[in-house]
């Protein structure tokens, strides 16, 4: 059995953490689809790679400059016509899944991440421009993030939360979540194309290997090494025990019977940064029912190659406890960590969005200034 199906088999999702338009329309995807690939995500380093990386869309930034379209406005024309090229190769999953898998993520612009309503607006108009059930918006978990995560599945808008380092910080998040469900149950969508309750989808993107990528330093100063690589998946099993209760607690009882779905954890950031780590730690040790784990291309070869399929996520759920606990006898706050990270993720995806823009404006003219020297040229 492919090792893609072998998690799915176990309750776990993979999703494809990487889009270019290339990818979709030479049929590389659909080979991935075939494989056992449940889903896409995007953000804007990913998408500043594909559009400043590659001459995939020098055609249709061509056809866009001859409608005189803004920088912003070039880029969401790539970046909405990929999301809907997706979307449309994954609607038979959304579709024989009811709902569950079958989904492509869009980010709302990562300046809006401290600006609740803006990024509500945003999202919103997004939602309708893609005009396809299944497509999730994500949005960051900040402190404004929240509030808007409340707002958005009330009007029925899929969503994808990101950037979530921590357990108080996903707490929070799933409280919104089930607070928007609050909101939506009596009122239904109020966005073109919304969902209802019993439709509506959202997934909280728990990143992972950054926790240890910060923690291991400060292990390292606090002569701690015996814990090195371990706090990571650690704090991700200690979230999916949250989730385990939150989302069989009374509260939810009731949500449920009216049809309204869980908001699976996402495991996010799972290639190993660290070299001296298994390239598939974090996929290996994650794998759980009601789970999504979303791949880079490197990480899915990886893990088809050598990877465990095996439930791991249930395992060894109290020692995760006790080393978290040890983590504060030995003056490490985990919270503070996770929650500078945060702060670092909203400025490291803030940047390769400027540096897109940027790259656009240069690339627009330069295909201006060589279509005026072919003019030139043929006079």
């Amino acid at each position: 059995m492919p090792k893609l199906i072998e998690l799915e088999k176990l309750g776990q999702s993979v999703w494809f953490d990487f889009i270019r338009r290339s990818l979709i329309t030479t049929g590389e995807f659909q080979t991935l689809i075939d494989k056992g690939v449940r889903g896409i995500t995007s953000n804007p380093a990913i998408f500043e790679k594909a559009i400043a990386g590659s001459n995939d869309y020098d055609e249709a930034i061509k056809e866009l400059i001859k409608t005189e379209k803004s920088i912003d406005e070039i880029y969401e024309s790539l970046a909405i016509e990929d999301i809907s090229m997706a979307a449309d190769l994954l609607k038979p999953i959304y579709d024989s899944s009811n709902g569950m898998d079958g989904y492509v993520s869009l980010e709302v612009n990562p300046h809006l991440a401290n600006e609740t309503e803006k990024t509500i607006a945003e999202a919103r108009r997004l939602f309708e421009t893609l005009n396809r059930p299944n497509v999730m918006i994500k949005v960051p978990a900040t402190a404004a993030g929240i509030p808007a995560i409340t707002e958005l599945i009330g009007a029925g808008v899929n969503v994808n939360v990101t950037l979530i380092f921590g357990l108080e910080n996903y707490k929070a998040v799933a409280d919104a979540y089930l607070a928007g469900l609050d909101k939506l149950l009596p009122s239904g969508p109020s966005v073109k194309g919304g969902h209802a309750v019993n439709r509506v989808a959202s997934v909280a993107s728990f990143f992972v290997s950054r926790v240890d990528s910060a923690v291991d330093k400060a292990l390292e100063e606090a002569n701690a090494k015996e814990l090195q690589g371990k706090i990571a998946i650690a704090n991700s099993k200690v979230a999916y025990a949250e989730f385990k209760k939150i989302f069989n607690g009374p509260r939810w009882e009731e949500l449920k019977n009216r049809g309204a779905r869980e908001q699976r954890v996402l495991w996010a950031s799972t290639s190993a940064k660290n070299p001296d780590y298994p390239d598939t730690i974090y996929v290996d040790e994650l794998i759980g029912p009601q789970t999504v784990n979303t791949l880079p291309p490197a990480t899915v070869d990886s893990f088809i190659d050598h990877g465990k399929a095996a439930e791991t996520l249930t395992r060894g759920v109290d020692e995760a406890h006790r080393q978290i606990e040890k983590l504060k006898s030995l003056g490490i706050d985990l919270n503070s960590i996770t929650q500078k990270l945060q702060e670092d993720g909203v400025i490291a995806f803030a940047k390769p969005f400027d540096a897109l823009m940027q790259s656009l404006a240069e690339k627009r003219d330069r295909l201006v200034q060589q279509g005026a020297q072919g003019r030139e040229q043929r006079a």
